[in-house]
């Protein structure tokens, strides 16, 4: 029997948004620096495939993702998370990234964003984290 596939919505420098069969938006981040437009483009790409499929829902995997700068979790606190949002909870399962100041960066974002619907956990596992993101409503 063949599993359904992932397919692809959006790519560009930053990484891949993925509509994945069981119902939520796969971003996987690429390694190296970013430029702040590339990170718009993905982030506002993500929300609209969120709100055209009705998601609430999303598996980010940010394993190889370099730090993110101040100006893009600026960028990420104030704008896209308000805006992908729209009044609906979004839950988020997240792999943490290897790197260490990337993990810095992370938490820190997360700490400022917590006044945004957005409901998140971490994970080392993707298994774990496709298992959190199916449980879910």
């Amino acid at each position: 029997m063949l599993l359904p596939t992932s397919r692809l919505y959006f790519g560009n420098p930053v990484g891949r948004v993925l509509e994945h069969p069981d119902g939520f938006a796969h971003v996987i981040y690429e390694p190296g620096p970013r430029k702040l437009h590339h990170l718009q483009a993905f982030l506002t790409h993500t929300g609209q495939l969120l709100r055209s499929k009705g998601w609430n829902k999303m598996l980010g995997d940010q394993r190889l993702m370099a730090p993110f700068t101040e100006e893009e979790s600026k960028w990420i606190v104030e704008y896209w998370l308000t805006r992908a949002e729209q009044g609906a909870e979004i839950y988020g399962a997240v792999l943490l990234p290897h790197d260490v100041f990337a993990r810095l960066s992370l938490n820190q974002m997360m700490a400022e964003a917590r006044a945004a619907a957005l409901t998140y956990r971490l994970f080392d596992n993707e298994d774990n984290a496709r298992a959190w993101l199916r449980q879910l409503p």
